[in-house]
């Protein structure tokens, strides 16, 4: 997997998005979502967007700023994935086209949180105008 060196923080038209810093091949791991894990039902009622959900049970609160995949924004036309580990206890992103030096690292947040945070202020995204 990659290392910080690969990747850049800069500031978006909708606040902060992630660089990638050199060329990435289709299906090449580029980063793990890090923070704590937490039970899903401890998460009820928090004001957080930053949870990322592993199973029924468990997800990951990844809103420390040291995680740099907290940074990925939302596209409808990804060139990443996240990719929940085989054991549920981890999230990786992965490319599923060619990244290179210097492109933004978008993922598709999901129907869920799109309709819940996306939706109602207009997706931002470069296919969708934003």
């Amino acid at each position: 997997m990659s290392g910080e060196q690969d990747f850049k923080v800069f500031k978006s038209s909708i606040g902060f998005g992630l660089k990638a810093m050199r060329s990435f091949e289709v299906s090449e791991e580029l980063i793990e979502y890090e923070g704590r894990r937490l039970l899903n039902d401890e998460t009820y009622g928090m004001d957080n967007r930053y949870l990322f959900y592993l199973n029924d049970t468990y997800c990951i609160d990844g809103s420390a700023r040291s995680n740099l995949a907290r940074y990925i924004n939302h596209s409808c036309s990804p060139n990443a994935q996240a990719v929940v580990s085989y054991d549920e206890t981890s999230i990786t992103i992965e490319a599923i086209e060619p990244i290179e030096a210097g492109d933004e690292i978008v993922i598709d947040y999901g129907e869920e949180y799109f309709q819940a945070f996306i939706e109602p202020i207009g997706c931002k995204c470069a296919k969708c105008g934003g």
